[in-house]
């Protein structure tokens, strides 16, 4: 039985990263919308990682602009994105959350990106509103 650790460092975080957009790139409704739009994974999981340690692990990494960047991917896929989507990308987050960590810092990645999904959702439709 593989014994579920803590996040604590980097490291923790680039695996959940990993693992969970490897379930991302696999799965039969989110995977073509990530795949057809983010052509060098690699740096994407780089980014990636960089987010979410400055989300857990408070280290000033990150630079961007998650709104603007989904704002783009719903209008390169015109204007499909929908709550359901998030919904799913959510159930791989908690899945994968919980297959590999506990915790408090768990139970933190798993709030805040309940909450980012409402925000960036919310921003997406306001954008859609202003740009019709």
């Amino acid at each position: 039985m593989l014994l579920k650790s803590e996040i604590k460092e980097r490291k923790d975080v680039n695996l959940l990263v990993v693992s969970f957009y490897a379930k991302i790139r696999e799965h039969q409704i989110l995977g073509p919308i990530f795949n057809n739009i983010i052509k060098d994974w690699d740096s994407h999981l780089e980014l990636l990682t960089d987010f979410w340690e400055s989300q857990l692990l408070l280290k000033r990494k990150y630079i961007g602009n998650p709104i603007a960047v989904h704002q783009e991917v719903d209008k390169k896929m015109n204007h499909s994105i929908t709550p359901e989507h998030f919904g799913l990308w959510l159930n791989e987050w908690f899945a994968t959350i919980d297959e590999l960590f506990e915790g408090e810092v768990a139970w933190i990645a798993k709030n805040r990106a309940q909450k980012m999904s409402t925000m960036l959702y919310m921003n997406i439709y306001q954008h859609r509103a202003r740009n019709n």
